[in-house]
């Protein structure tokens, strides 16, 4: 059994509860690892220190946790930490709530200047996202521009479509959408109630129903029992009726565990508020715990143990081709649910069209019901009046083939398809509403297009890696008899951290692969002090044509250093320094694959304007000839560079590539800047054996730091 690495909404639904014994706490720092676990450091009065993780990547979890197992505090806070701890430092905790039976939890803090509500996704990709007390985003994980909903900064946060809550669900729902279903018991419960496999197939275990029963040789007993367990586990989420488990997969008896004095634990698999049968009948071992965040703190921690242990050295190759044959089967079902959502948005079209075909026929039949209800004639007496009007031959009357007072639903037989109508609107608004029903299911397109090529990605990812691996085969033998073989970052374990930040870490940098130093002003205001402060004798001055450049320094020695001028630069550094210069301009941040660079001496940089001129801030004048690098391509990488120092370094790629463990090629694209980066870190993370060292070392906020202006995208993506 594969172990449980996102909550439920079962659990969320428990969770909320014990959560509420931690209101009135105050928050004292928050801190961000990566792009996906936040920790929320917190006081409380009566237990003292409080650790809250919530994390939204692969893991998807929110729990308290013992002080002993957070992680260390990254280095250098990024601006989604820095921004929480502004609005929540000295907040109280006020509370919890699960937004209806979704996997959306939102807590609230509040404190004299206003309320902060983080809200935290814990469905799909996963996100946070901080809102004030009247829900405007301040800041969020993942920007989301859905035509269904939208996240991003600035806009009034908006929840997920309502779904089927089984929970509060009432009889009559229940007996509607178990009625809807054309498929089994079991799968009914998980996807048309929302509860999910296990607690589905836990809900058939407790009411002694088959799971595999087809709704249509479901009897009214096997609803009446089915709903009936639903409620009592209602009941116990309601009045927090828990008893936590702890559930482990059973180790297998061997001789030498029979000898052995205690026997051993086999892996977690799941944690749950509640012991479960399911669980039970699949012979898990479960432990008690004494609350069910508590188990929830153990679970986790161990998982996160399992996961890094390290592989065995004789590990067999990785099942690439299943995990190839995986993504190729995800890809074939997603085309398969888009096809359906293009034949069902038709389907609809054709529904509403069809009701304009036949105006009259469906006027009457809606005209009739409306004015029998204006008389206050109930439902069975309008059924009854259609019924009588078929024995009539009555055309209108022929066309209804049933009448649902509940919901006031009138179904109408036309050219052969089963239309429902809403009795108290007319023909019009009847059409308008299954138009908008055609718009909803090609927004679902939308997103399974957009899944599609998530999957298309890490279908090419293991192809990748796959191609690495042979690689690697093939040439083993014959590195294993080098004496000074060189260190495989990317596979160890555990990396030392080798901090340095060098003088010119506030600007942007890189070093040439000759060796020298090259440096650009962020704004007029670095601009203004490279000219004044660090511009030697023997240095070149490169800038762009295009307006909107930084003045870029190729530096001959260091300002520890005696200047020279009688250093000879090499054209390999001054090319990489013009790309340098091209790529982090306006050429890049409008789209532009080229741009025209000049150079000139160190002495041919003036800030004294000849008189009637004027020099803006950040802006410098220029005497004598100038050398010219025309249709100078952009150019740009980011990578991790692991020794002498363990640090993100960024530039023209050429440069990078002998200096980095790894390195991912940019070029112009329509990602932003800050989404952009998180791409670049979720792919460096995948790429270290080491996790906890690349979100040490290059968080989201570290990566923009060495990122051209505007949208980039990652090179032959």
């Amino acid at each position: 059994m594969d172990p449980k690495r996102e909550l439920t909404s079962v659990d969320l639904a428990a969770l909320v509860g014990e959560f509420g014994t931690y209101e009135g706490a105050k928050v004292d720092k928050a801190y961000l690892y990566g792009d996906d676990l936040l920790r929320l450091k917190m006081r409380d009065f009566d237990r003292g220190r409080v650790e809250l993780l919530i994390e939204v990547g692969e893991v998807k979890r929110a729990h308290t946790v013992a002080p002993e197992r957070v992680p260390d505090a990254p280095g250098r806070p990024p601006q989604f930490a820095m921004m929480l701890r502004n609005r929540l430092s000295g907040a109280d905790f006020v509370g919890v709530e699960q937004f209806e039976f979704d996997r959306i939890l939102e807590f609230v803090f509040e404190r004299d200047d206003g309320t902060t509500r983080i809200i935290v996704e814990l469905f799909g990709q996963g996100n946070i996202a901080v809102t004030d007390g009247e829900y405007e985003v301040i800041d969020c994980l993942e920007t989301v521009r859905l035509k269904s909903r939208t996240v991003v900064p600035g806009s009034r946060y908006e929840f997920p479509d309502s779904r089927t809550n089984p929970l509060s669900v009432s009889r009559e729902a229940f007996d509607r959408e178990m009625e809807d279903s054309d498929t089994d018991v079991v799968r009914t419960l998980a996807t048309q109630l929302n509860m999910g496999g296990l607690y589905a197939e836990e809900v058939c275990t407790r009411a002694g129903v088959e799971k595999a029963l087809d709704i249509e040789d479901a009897t009214e007993d096997d609803y009446r029992r089915v709903y009936e367990a639903i409620e009592r586990l209602a009941l116990d989420v309601r009045n927090a009726n828990f008893d936590p488990r702890l559930y482990r997969e059973p180790i297998e008896e061997d001789g030498e565990n029979e000898a052995a004095d205690e026997p051993v634990d086999g892996p977690v698999v799941d944690a749950t508020p509640f012991p479960l049968e399911e669980h039970e009948n699949a012979g898990l071992t479960a432990e008690s715990a004494d609350s069910f965040l508590t188990a929830l703190d153990d679970y986790f921690f161990e998982l996160e143990l399992e996961d890094e242990e390290e592989p065995d050295p004789t590990e067999q190759r990785p099942d690439f081709e299943e995990e190839i044959a995986k993504h190729e089967r995800i890809i074939e079902q997603q085309q398969g649910a888009i096809e359906g959502f293009e034949q069902q948005a038709e389907a609809q079209r054709e529904n509403a069209e069809l009701l304009y075909a036949e105006y009259g026929l469906v006027d009457d039949i809606l005209s009739t019901v409306q004015e029998a209800r204006a008389q206050d004639r109930p439902w069975d007496e309008i059924e009854q009046r259609f019924e009588e009007g078929k024995e009539r031959g009555i055309e209108a009357a022929e066309a209804v083939v049933g009448v649902d007072g509940t919901d006031g639903i009138v179904t109408v037989e036309l050219d052969g398809e089963k239309i429902d109508l809403d009795a108290g609107q007319g023909v019009e608004q009847n059409a308008d509403r299954i138009y908008t029903e055609a718009k909803r299911i090609e927004e679902k397109k939308e997103g399974a297009l957009a899944a599609i090529e998530d999957t298309r990605e890490d279908l090419a990812d293991a192809k990748r890696r796959r191609d690495e691996w042979e690689a690697t085969d093939e040439t083993a033998d014959g590195d294993e008899d080098d004496e000074h073989e060189e260190t495989n970052w990317l596979e160890l374990a555990s990396i030392p951290i080798r901090e340095n930040e060098p003088w010119y870490d506030r600007f942007r940098w890189f070093h040439t692969s000759d060796g020298y130093l090259v440096i650009g002003g962020r704004n007029a205001d670095q601009n203004e002090e490279l000219v004044k402060k660090y511009l030697e004798p023997g240095d070149t001055v490169l800038h762009t044509q295009a307006h909107g450049g930084p003045v870029t320094v190729l530096k001959a020695t260091d300002p520890s250093e005696a200047s020279s001028s009688d250093i000879e630069l090499p054209d390999s550094s001054v090319e990489e320094a013009a790309q340098f210069a091209v790529s982090y301009s306006s050429v890049w941040k409008d789209g532009r694959y080229a741009g025209d660079v000049y150079a000139v001496d160190s002495d041919q940089v003036t800030k004294t304007p000849e008189s009637g001129e004027y020099l803006e801030k950040g802006g410098f004048a220029i005497r004598g000839d100038r050398t010219y690098y025309r249709d100078t391509p952009v150019g740009a990488a980011v990578g991790i560079q692991c020794e002498p120092y363990t640090r993100v370094i960024g530039g023209p790629p050429a440069a990078i590539e002998g200096q980095a463990e790894t390195l991912i090629e940019l070029e112009p694209g329509r990602y932003a800047q800050a989404d952009a980066a998180k791409r670049l870190y979720r792919q460096f993370r995948e790429e270290f054996a080491d996790e906890s060292f690349v979100r040490k070392i290059a968080s989201p906020d570290r990566i923009q730091h060495f990122m051209p202006p505007g949208g980039s995208r990652i090179a032959e993506e």
